[in-house]
């Protein structure tokens, strides 16, 4: 297990700005001795998981075969990606989709403002589940136990947890929820639930943006046209690995 961390350590050193790794540089940023990291790159190269180049290592085709298994899995209908881009040009703010994983929520989708202030994150990002309006709404059907870590993870302490249920029992009271600045400040978010035929929550879908944008008078317009796109959501049927 533990050369299995190791080796997931080093290929999550490389990035779309740092596309190829130099062995010092694996080595300073994983601490590892010089000979283990030299080991590990043979053997990811040897995988297909690197590719050694004369600049250093870069991502391997082996990568390329996940990624594309990644996204045949993961990518949602044509139809979803629509209503999310329909969305995000009304509305003109940040659409994301999300899914619960543990105590980390996932950004499976989504389709940035148009304009040029705007909060993005990344698909396939990991955020925490201790704040923020999407977080609220996939925090309704968890165990005690699972609300206990999510706390505890978070800069607030076990305490949290009286916090994280006053907030999960407003967004079920109020079907929306909504967050301001609290896992970044400056940042506002509106989240209502994608549910299963079985009422079961599977996702969240949000719009997102400066909190300057996110004013009362604004989020009236955002909760009922966020209800609209997951009405018609639901109604075409919603599909990802964890419905």
């Amino acid at each position: 297990m533990r050369s299995v961390q190791r080796a997931f350590d080093i290929l999550s050193l490389l990035t779309e700005g740092r596309r190829t790794l130099t062995v010092r540089e694996v080595v300073e940023e994983t601490g590892l001795a010089k000979t283990t990291a030299l080991r590990l790159l043979q053997t990811l190269e040897q995988m297909g998981l690197l590719w050694a180049t004369a600049n250093g290592y870069t991502a391997g085709p082996a990568l390329w075969r996940w990624a594309h298994l990644a996204r045949s899995a993961w990518e949602l209908p044509p139809e979803t990606l629509q209503l999310m881009r329909e969305l995000a040009s009304r509305q003109r703010e940040t659409v994301n989709l999300y899914v619960a994983k543990g105590i980390h929520r996932v950004c499976i989708a989504q389709q940035e403002s148009p304009q040029s202030l705007r909060h993005v994150v990344r698909v396939g990002d990991e955020l925490p589940l201790w704040g923020g309006a999407s977080a609220k709404i996939l925090l309704r059907d968890a165990p005690a136990a699972v609300l206990s870590r999510v706390a505890a993870s978070s800069p607030y302490g076990k305490g949290h947890v009286d916090t994280l249920r006053e907030w999960v029992a407003e967004a079920e009271r109020d079907g929306y929820a909504i967050s301001h600045g609290e896992r970044e400040r400056g940042t506002s978010a509106v989240a209502l639930p994608v549910t299963s035929g079985a009422g079961t929550i599977i996702a969240a879908l949000t719009l997102s943006g400066p909190s300057v944008r996110f004013t009362d008078d604004k989020i009236d317009g955002f909760v009922a046209d966020l209800r609209e796109a997951v009405k018609r959501m639901t109604e075409r049927g919603f599909d990802h690995p964890l419905s």
